[in-house]
């Protein structure tokens, strides 16, 4: 953990990230359990296990029921359907959308559902004959580069998975890899899932942030002109 002065806890968060960080960057390299363990010490909630290891018949079922319904709905070369003069960020919204429609209607042994509340997961796999609820991080993204550097940011806080899953807890990350197509569409190329271990090599960041409240309330300097 990075030797600083704590101020008020509300001011600082740990940021979580699946890649390699670029240069210069004060980020330390941890393992998804001991991020989890450290997270809990900060936020002083009790320490108990937020990721655990896939167990291999579980592991093979979330993947054989995706390769399935993968190849039943002919997600691979489909056109997602994307909004004129979208931004990444909003074409990415819009090709989660679509694929996990898509994926939904073909499923037999799983289903992918919102994650209610703001932070990580954005969605839950459960699985139907055990109910057994998993989280479920959705990104996308033009290629797939391994010696890509950029950060992509997975979780700053625990609340969500706290309030929200019981042990055990199976971490999931799906990617989809899509080509722009034209301005309306782009074309899906492939799905990647990552299963997410507790010895999963994570970057973790420091990170502090103020809003408007935390400007107006601190006791600083300040001056409107």
């Amino acid at each position: 953990m990075p030797n600083v002065r704590q101020p008020r806890k509300s001011f600082f968060h740990f940021f979580v990230c699946l890649l390699a960080p670029k240069e210069n960057t004060q980020e330390i390299v941890f393992n998804l359990e001991d991020y989890y363990r450290d997270l809990a010490k900060w936020e002083k909630q009790s320490p108990i296990p937020l990721v655990h290891a896939w167990p291999k018949p579980l592991r093979k079922a979330v993947e054989a029921d995706f390769v399935d319904a993968s190849a039943s709905c002919q997600i691979k070369s489909a056109n997602s359907p994307v909004r004129p003069a979208s931004t990444n960020q909003s074409i990415g919204n819009q090709v989660e959308e679509y694929t996990i429609s898509k994926l939904n209607g073909h499923f037999s042994a799983f289903s992918i559902t919102p994650c209610k509340g703001a932070g990580y997961p954005d969605k839950t796999l459960t699985q139907k004959t055990t109910r057994l609820k998993m989280p479920l991080e959705f990104k996308s993204s033009r290629d797939w580069n391994p010696n890509d550097a950029n950060r992509r940011v997975l979780t700053s806080s625990s609340k969500k998975l706290r309030r929200q899953f019981t042990a055990p807890i199976h971490h999931l990350l799906l990617t989809v890899l899509y080509s722009p197509a034209s301005p309306r569409h782009v074309t899906i190329k492939t799905i990647r899932l990552d299963f997410l271990e507790p010895s999963t090599a994570v970057n973790v960041r420091l990170e502090a942030s103020v809003n408007h409240k935390i400007l107006a309330n601190v006791p600083h300097h300040s001056r409107i002109i």
